[in-house]
């Protein structure tokens, strides 16, 4: 019998809650079912996000820096919130039924926007000068809060569960289904690449030349359409068991040490409490020692009326104490992965309301300002492409190497993003120049072409092919294996934090910049401002924050050839 593929998914079950049967659930068919959901969450997300700036700009009557900061704290407020639907996915709720319900809340909140931008009582009246611009009340502006944060909400719970439960299709323990897993990996962040290229290109259009409300109302049908196909599969789809939040697991472990932080450690770590099965357990490592303790056996530690039962709160197993290092051990890395997504912000910000300002018709066609992130995107497949066609051959070649190494390829993302935010400033220097010798009225469009912004999308482009897949190949790869939820959660908040440190960034430099409301480097009129210095302070923090990085990564490196030497000792 020996070879032979049992026909039940050991840790899967049906929707019965039977045992999987390998031949009847799981496999290509549901897996396509949840990259469905996924494009339609990309379309949505992404369609309202690249072109919001010149709506509230245009429409609500914002400030440049007011409609930056709006943009930037929804994408933030989205990533953040894969957090809260993790933890619901992992402890309550289970992935399927996550991303059921999340789906739902941002139809909701997509249908709710298009409403708000076509009843004319939710905007201001139209202003034929910037003199007579009302500015959105505040009733107007809570209706457009309140559909942005629907939709928020219903993206974190979406993307936290979406690509585990579409790998929830896949057995690992068989190397058929394992070779498909990772087939799986690729057009899922294919699948994310053309929902956003769809976003940029026939949904912003949309918005520009048709109407607001109908693109948002095709995101709402696209939504609904997509949870109806998600829902038709569910006879289909193989579910796993929740195992606990590792959030909690991982402050067990905190707590359990901080009541022990009196206590002496054993000079063998072979008396520490441990009762993980062989194959599961974690080699002890002599960093951060303190937490060690909470695997110290005390008085209390069990139950009175069964030695069998420990208080988890008292008494960590070793293996749990080593997967709370590991997580710890991914924190450097984290933070300096943060500032690229705070270039990356520019671009769905400050990098189309300059779009706005240019050139941008074509053999009698008017490219619409947020279009231009399509260059982004194409930057990205390009950049994908290249790498799968050329580099890993190259390097399978003459390394035996399937490519660059996570660590490499972050390290190439930061590198791109700092040249791109020097492109960045460089340009904005040529087109303020054109804009202080050709003055036009706000309606009007500086005689510069729009196409030498392309090099500032590519680079970064490029750069977010790279880090995006670098950083989901660490935090997946180096996090303990019951933790990967978590893990792909913390990532995600790096795209969050970006956000939020571009909103902070912003308010900082037109607080300190800015005098009599309009002027300084962040203007009300971007002709007017001195964008090419935040672009220039941006490229300064990126190329401190490359160096810190290097060392981070030296460090992460030499970590872990100690720890795989420590474990052929222990072996040997």
């Amino acid at each position: 019998m020996e070879g032979k593929v049992s026909p039940i998914v050991a840790d899967a079950v049906d929707y019965k809650g039977s045992p999987a049967d390998r031949a009847k659930t799981g496999g290509w068919v549901p897996a396509a079912l949840i990259l469905g959901i996924e494009i339609c969450e990309r379309l949505s997300t992404m369609g309202i996000a690249v072109n919001l700036v010149t709506y509230l700009g245009g429409t609500m009557h914002l400030s440049s820096s007011a409609s930056a900061n709006v943009v930037t704290d929804f994408m933030g407020t989205s990533f953040l919130l894969c957090l809260l639907g993790g933890f619901l996915a992992d402890t309550f709720l289970g992935r399927f039924k996550t991303i059921v319900i999340f789906a739902s809340i941002q139809t909701l909140g997509t249908s709710a926007l298009a409403l708000s931008t076509k009843l004319p009582q939710l905007r201001p009246p139209p202003c034929h000068s910037s003199e007579n611009c009302k500015e959105a009340n505040g009733l107007q502006m809570g209706v457009l809060y309140l559909a942005l944060y629907l939709i928020a909400i219903g993206t974190g719970g979406l993307k936290s569960s979406v690509s585990g439960f579409g790998t929830d299709q896949f057995d690992e323990k068989n190397e058929q289904e394992k070779t498909q897993m990772a087939y799986f990996f690729n057009r899922f962040f294919f699948f994310i690449s053309l929902g956003t290229l769809m976003a940029c290109t026939v949904l912003v259009y949309i918005q520009d030349e048709v109407g607001r409300s109908w693109a948002y109302g095709i995101c709402s049908v696209s939504m609904f359409t997509a949870i109806l196909v998600l829902l038709y599969g569910t006879k289909r789809y193989r579910y796993k068991k929740s195992q606990g939040s590792p959030i909690v697991q991982i402050l067990q472990v905190i707590v359990g040490a901080i009541k022990k932080r009196r206590m002496n450690l054993p000079y063998d770590s072979g008396l520490l409490y441990e009762n993980t099965p062989e194959g599961s357990r974690i080699h002890h490592t002599d960093q951060f020692r303190c937490l060690d303790k909470a695997a110290i056996v005390a008085e209390g530690d069990f139950d009175k009326n069964s030695s069998n039962i420990r208080n988890p709160w008292n008494l960590c197993t070793l293996t749990r104490v080593e997967e709370v290092k590991m997580m710890i051990r991914l924190l450097p890395i984290w933070a300096t992965t943060i500032l690229f997504w705070t270039t990356y912000a520019q671009m769905i910000t400050f990098s189309v309301e300059q779009a706005a300002t240019m050139h941008r018709t074509v053999a009698g066609f008017q490219i619409p300002a947020g279009c231009l992130t399509v260059f982004f995107v194409l930057a990205i497949l390009l950049t994908c492409a290249f790498y799968d066609c050329l580099i890993i051959p190259i390097c399978k070649k003459w390394k035996g190497t399937p490519g660059f190494t996570d660590l490499q390829r972050i390290a190439l993302g930061l590198a791109l993003s700092t040249l791109g935010m020097a492109a960045a400033a460089v340009f904005e220097v040529k087109r303020l120049s054109v804009a202080k010798n050709h003055p036009v009225s706000t309606s009007e469009t500086l005689p510069i072409s729009v196409f030498i912004l392309i090099p500032q999308f590519f680079l970064v482009g490029s750069g977010e092919a790279f880090i995006y897949t670098g950083q989901l190949d660490f935090f997946i790869t180096r996090s303990p294996k019951g933790m990967k939820t978590m893990s792909t959660g913390l990532f995600l908040t790096t795209l969050s934090l970006g956000f939020f440190m571009s909103s902070l960034l912003v308010s900082i430099v037109k607080k300190v910049t800015g005098h009599n409301g309009g002027s300084g480097w962040l203007a009300n009129n971007i002709n007017n401002g001195r964008l090419d210095l935040f672009y220039g302070l941006l490229t300064v923090l990126c190329s401190v924050n490359f160096v810190v990085y290097l060392v981070c990564a030296a460090w992460c490196k030499k970590e872990k050839v100690q720890s795989m030497a420590k474990v052929e000792m222990e072996k040997c």
